[in-house]
């Protein structure tokens, strides 16, 4: 395999070949604007999320060779050839958020990660319409990426700490259940921002315009593309995302959902905040 620094540079071009794929669907000047938008499990799936995942697939697989290429890509779950037991697995969403997409909100993103057994190693975060990329090696920090070259992202308090009652929580515009309408309204954070797209999400935690996203399965859960490579952006720009109990996102398992209650946050009140949303939770009415 190549030299983790190799392949990031590898995804972080395919990343931002990505981008322009999506804005170009998205702003109408592609050569077919009819996203042809169908449903997969009562989820959208454009024309712009098959195109993306092909030219992703196409565009590592031939900069990396197939020897040792296993994926896990949203938009080929159900009929890819992955390696069983491969060490290392791309996880790829090529549109994340798609709703957001589709009613023009702006609140999209590209998912890259790469994973080692069970955990991210690399990740690239695309957010065409900031026009930004983030991208993070396991212990190496998290970066962000414009027309104007990278910098550093750090999440760093001093004394201007937040209350925690002062917080601002990131929820989802569409995802939403009775158990996770309870415990947001239950959690002492006042302060809401609807944001779609786990990626656009964290982008705004690592760029300290929100602090916390919780996300709480119901019938159905985030996947494993939702959330690696997201994770890694957010954890090594000092950020936390764990279950509630404290232990952490495990990928590449036989289970591609990630159930049970998930927090992430800059950092501050991490652990008591997951003490309170289990306390919540348990007095729940029939729960």
């Amino acid at each position: 395999m190549k030299d983790l620094q190799e392949i990031l540079a590898i995804a972080r071009q395919v990343g931002w070949g990505a981008a322009d794929i999506l804005r170009s669907y998205y702003h109408g000047t592609a050569k077919s604007s009819n996203l042809e938008v169908q449903y997969k499990q009562n989820e959208p799936v454009t024309v712009a999320d098959i195109a993306v995942s092909q030219y992703i697939l196409d565009s590592l697989q031939a900069a990396l060779g197939d020897k040792e290429f296993a994926y896990i890509s949203e938009e080929t779950y159900k009929s890819q050839q992955s390696k069983d037991n491969a060490q290392f697995v791309w996880i790829i969403d090529p549109l994340d958020g798609t709703r957001g997409f589709i009613d023009q909100t702006g609140d999209y993103a590209v998912h890259i990660a790469l994973v080692k057994e069970t955990r991210p190693i690399l990740a690239v975060v695309a957010v065409p319409e900031a026009e930004k990329l983030y991208y993070a090696i396991q212990g190496g920090g998290t970066f962000v990426e414009t027309s104007n070259g990278s910098a550093p992202l750090q999440l760093l308090f001093g004394l201007g700490t937040k209350r925690l009652e002062d917080l601002t929580l990131v929820v989802s515009r569409s995802h939403r259940n009775q158990r996770l309408n309870y415990l947001l309204q239950n959690l002492p954070c006042r302060h809401q921002k609807a944001i779609g797209s786990v990626g656009c999400k964290v982008a705004a935690i690592v760029e300290q315009q929100a602090d916390i996203y919780i996300s709480l399965s119901g019938k159905s859960a985030p996947k494993d593309w939702d959330i690696a490579a997201p994770e890694l952006i957010l954890t090594e720009a000092g950020g936390h995302f764990t279950h509630f109990d404290g232990t952490l996102l495990q990928y590449n398992t036989d289970d591609i959902n990630q159930w049970g209650g998930l927090l992430a946050s800059n950092g501050q009140y991490h652990e008591v905040l997951c003490k309170e949303a289990e306390r919540i939770l348990a007095q729940l009415p029939n729960a």
